[in-house]
């Protein structure tokens, strides 16, 4: 590996249980390598508090860690900046805020996941697989943390230069949660709250957890409820048409995880047609 790719093994998402357990199994390895965090910006305050500190550890023991901050068009872009500029909220057919928050780093590198097997059947009965499903299946992107049954210990990715390793792919639950205790890795401390699944923030990927999360924390429902406000101001200024009068009328309609008659759905955006209809 090392000698197709002289840098160090890069390692990103590690704030989370399965990346936890691939961390510590490199170390143990002796394989160099390096820490990323691509700061979505919707992250929990625990999980920022917990890279914080696990940064702060990590370059004590002379590991290079980094911060990877959202560019969009040229320019620094959050989760709330992002669903304007796009016209329409992340849903779980249309997640463009996984391939601008989170996919646009590693380029030329070897890196390593915590993708799982076992996952995928949860999330593919919860349409919960990460693709960006289009009308055109030819246009299907499959991102380098999808748990699909088709991932392999081995992978690579052409068109962005890099490879994958995911050298967990064959765990299940049990055996990473059994690794967790008995080698005493410090965790996230979102799963000690109850969280099953760590991610941002309202990720529709959650389904209805999404409420506790809210309930939990209410400032980021508030944030979302202001990003779909200056969307439709966009979306009106520049012409268009929408069912929603209100910014609370969007958090209602992407808070459903069913459609109901009079709903909008993605077809109704011009900025996803334009992206996904020949």
């Amino acid at each position: 590996m090392l000698y197709y790719f002289p840098l160090s093994l890069l390692w990103k998402a590690f704030h989370k249980k399965d990346s936890c357990v691939c961390r510590e199994i490199v170390r143990r390895a002796g394989i160099p390598y390096e820490v990323q965090h691509n700061l979505t910006t919707a992250d929990a305050p625990q999980t920022i508090y917990y890279v914080r500190e696990t940064f702060r550890k990590l370059e004590e023991q002379g590991v290079t860690c980094k911060v990877n901050y959202p560019v969009y068009k040229g320019g620094r872009v959050t989760m709330w900046t992002l669903i304007p500029m796009k016209k329409f909220p992340p849903t779980r057919l249309q997640r463009y805020c996984c391939q601008v928050l989170k996919e646009v780093t590693c380029r030329d590198r070897f890196i390593t996941t915590g993708v799982r097997w076992a996952e995928s059947v949860k999330r593919k009965n919860n349409r919960g697989v990460y693709e960006n499903f289009t009308a055109n299946p030819e246009k299907k992107i499959i991102l380098n943390n999808d748990n699909d049954d088709n991932r392999r210990l081995f992978e690579s990715c052409a068109l962005k230069g890099k490879r994958i390793c995911n050298p967990i792919v064959d765990w299940t639950d049990r055996d990473v949660w059994e690794y967790i205790r008995s080698e005493r890795l410090p965790m996230n401390p979102l799963y000690d709250m109850g969280f099953f699944r760590v991610g941002c923030i309202g990720c529709p990927l959650a389904g209805k957890n999404r409420w506790k999360e809210f309930a939990l924390f209410p400032t980021y429902r508030h944030a979302y409820t202001k990003a779909f406000g200056r969307m439709l101001e966009v979306i009106h200024r520049n012409g268009g048409k929408t069912r929603w009068r209100t910014a609370e009328d969007v958090f209602s309609w992407w808070m459903e995880d069913f459609q109901v008659e009079g709903q909008m759905s993605l077809t109704d955006f011009e900025e996803w047609r334009s992206g996904n209809e020949d």
